[in-house]
């Protein structure tokens, strides 16, 4: 009996549940506690999917892989209640193998993430944006949803859609995702690059990995330049500034930087365990192409940043956007 991979799953889900009802809440109260679990059930639903992907391609392939292990994140430090969930997994050199395994992850999760961040959507309000909030990061995938759903993109004309908890819960999985596919390292992202390119993709990832907080740099001088135009359009009265937007713009990834950094240091510096020589067969370069375009529509330059919208003593005019 798996008794640990239960007691996290079950503790995971509390701490989802608590941070869900703190934003339900304000975080004036996370209670009453059963107004989390808009977010914390669909959240815990992706991210198991996502973990039994992996779990059931190694089984498949007779890779031997534990269950997944949640690990919860105390509610307030951070904005899920969880930092995700893992497999330990036997290493496998086997391209074929290695490419199934590392797909059939972020797949499975986007299988329920997309449905969950539809539905999320289409009962999530658009509103006026008022004073600093919260952005979170636009992809082609989730502009497409907004765009169709509330046929206006989004945000625009002052105006943006105000999530609730379970298209939160859903633009979280397409978040996770979106990272475990970046092709680096011993990322999801970096195990099917490998499987696709071979051994000399090894040299790529770590530039790749090297540049992060290059693009860091460039994320925040873009910010940077986009808010100095939008503060002087909403004429002050604001209580941030354009470096502190800047900053918080460039910031995830150089955070995710720092994390992988670690995770190679604990790898015995080793970007990624070599793998054979076998040609891939047919079938998995077009799984290659789809987990490319995959990444390509999820992706999101900003993950997360601070909004701007009008004073909230209301002394700038909120323009509408045009009707569907």
């Amino acid at each position: 009996m798996p008794f640990l991979n239960i007691a996290l799953f079950l503790a995971t889900l509390l701490t989802t549940t608590m941070q869900g009802a703190l934003e339900r809440h304000g975080f004036a109260s996370m209670f009453p506690l059963q107004d989390g679990l808009a977010f914390s059930v669909p959240l815990m639903a992706i991210l198991l999917c996502h973990e039994m992907g992996h779990y059931l391609a190694a089984r498949w392939h007779h890779v031997p892989a534990s269950l997944p292990f949640f690990v919860p994140l105390p509610p307030g430090i951070g904005m899920f209640g969880t930092m995700g969930a893992v497999i330990l997994q036997s290493r496998t050199s086997d391209r074929r193998k290695l490419i199934d395994i590392g797909a059939a992850g972020p797949l499975a999760g986007l299988a329920v993430a997309i449905p969950v961040l539809i539905y999320g959507l289409i009962i999530s309000p658009v509103q006026p944006l008022v004073g600093v909030g919260v952005q979170e990061g636009n992809s082609i995938l989730y502009a497409v949803l907004k765009r169709v759903i509330h046929g206006v993109w989004l945000p625009g004309g002052g105006n943006d859609v105000m999530l609730h908890p379970t298209a939160m819960a859903g633009w979280a999985g397409l978040l996770v995702t979106m990272l475990n596919l970046l092709p680096v390292g011993q990322l999801d992202g970096g195990h099917v690059a490998i499987a696709f390119f071979g051994n000399r993709y090894g040299r790529a990832s770590r530039i790749l990995q090297n540049l992060l907080p290059v693009f860091a740099l460039a994320v925040a001088g873009v910010v940077y330049l986009d808010s100095v135009a939008e503060l002087a359009r909403l004429g002050g009265g604001l209580p941030i500034s354009a470096v502190n937007i800047a900053v918080a713009a460039g910031e995830p990834w150089l955070i995710w930087f720092i994390l992988l950094a670690v995770l190679r240091r604990l790898s015995g510096g080793i970007d990624h365990p070599p793998v054979d020589d076998r040609p891939l067969p047919a079938s998995r370069a077009g799984l290659f192409w789809l987990v490319f375009v995959t990444f390509a529509i999820i992706f999101m330059p900003v993950p997360m940043r601070p909004s701007l919208g009008a004073p909230r003593d209301g002394s700038n005019q909120v323009i509408q956007p045009d009707g569907p």
